[in-house]
C-alpha cells in the first residue's frame, strides 16, 4: 500500500524547517510527500531575512494539481501567513474534504514572525474549525487561548479553549514545558505523554512534529497514537541534529528510522 501527504506550508531556504523539513519527515516515514507552496522565506539558521508571499492562484493551481493526480487523505498546514492565504487554504480543504493537521505557525525557531498579526483571527475563525488535530507550541497556544500557560492546570484549560473553536484534537508541544505533551482529544479526554528535553537542534521540532502526526494518520494509526509516535520521532530528530550553521541547530527527521 502507497501512504501518501500533502503539506501546504512556506519555504525555508535554509532547509532545516518548513516544507523541506515536512518532506523529510514524510520520508523517513514512509509516505509519500506532496507539497503546496504558500510562500518563499530567505531564512537561515540565524533568523528569517525576508518572506515572500506566493499569489493566491498558484496556491489554489499546486493543490487542484496534487489532488487531480493523488490520493490525498491528510494533509498539513504549516505557514499561512496572510488572510488572503488563509481563506484560499480553508476554501480548497473543505472542496477536497481533506482530514487536516495544523501547525499554526507564528514564528520561527531561529528569529522572525511568520503570521501578521491580522491573520490570527482568521486563522481560528476559518482553518482551526476544519482540523482534525493542531499542533500548538505554549506561545502559539497562549495566542489562540488567550491563557497565560504557568502550569499543567492552564496547559489544561488553554486545550479546552482552542477544542472550543471548533478543533477535534489539540495536542500542545511540551519543548517550552518540560517536555511533556498533552493531547485533548475529540472524546474529552487528555492523554499526557511525558518526555525529556534532549541536547540537540530545535530549528525545525514544530514542522517536524506536525509533519510526523500527519505522516502516522495518513499510515492508518488512530490520533492518540499518532502523537505519541511524532513525540518520539521528534526527540529522535532533535538528537540527531547536525551543527551546520552558525544559529539554531536544525533537527534531523531524515536521519530517523
Amino acid at each position: 500500500m502507497s501512504y501518501i501527504a500533502m503539506t501546504i506550508a512556506g519555504s525555508d531556504s535554509g532547509g532545516g524547517a518548513g516544507i523541506q523539513a515536512d518532506l523529510k519527515t514524510f520520508q523517513a516515514l514512509g509516505v509519500h510527500g506532496t507539497c503546496v507552496l504558500t510562500a518563499i522565506t530567505a531564512q537561515n539558521t540565524t533568523g528569517v531575512r525576508g518572506i515572500f508571499d506566493v499569489p493566491v492562484q498558484a496556491i489554489e493551481s499546486q493543490i487542484d494539481a496534487v489532488m487531480s493526480d493523488f490520493s490525498v487523505r491528510y494533509a498539513k498546514t504549516g505557514m499561512l501567513s496572510r488572510v488572503e492565504t488563509i481563506r484560499c487554504v480553508a476554501r480548497k480543504v473543505k472542496d477536497y474534504g481533506l482530514k487536516l493537521v495544523v501547525d499554526p505557525v507564528m514564528a520561527a525557531e531561529a528569529g522572525g514572525r511568520l503570521l501578521n498579526p491580522d491573520a490570527v483571527e482568521v486563522l481560528k475563525a476559518e482553518i482551526l474549525p476544519l482540523a482534525e488535530v493542531v499542533t500548538p507550541n505554549v506561545y502559539e497556544a497562549e495566542v489562540l487561548s488567550g491563557i497565560k500557560i504557568r502550569d499543567m492546570d492552564s496547559v489544561r484549560e488553554a486545550c479546552k479553549a482552542i477544542r472550543a473553536l471548533g478543533v477535534r484534537n489539540v495536542v500542545l508541544t511540551g519543548g517550552h514545558f518540560g517536555g511533556i505533551d498533552t493531547l485533548y482529544d475529540s472524546a474529552g479526554t487528555f492523554h499526557t505523554f511525558q518526555g525529556d528535553l534532549v541536547k540537540g537542534g530545535t530549528h525545525g521540532t514544530g514542522c517536524t512534529h506536525s509533519a510526523a502526526v500527519t505522516a502516522y494518520l495518513a499510515r492508518g494509526e488512530p490520533v492518540v497514537a499518532a502523537c505519541e509516535k511524532a513525540k518520539v520521532f521528534v526527540r529522535g530528530a532533535v538528537a540527531g541534529s547536525m551543527d551546520v550553521g552558525h544559529g539554531v541547530r536544525p533537527v534531523n527527521p531524515g536521519g530517523i528510522r
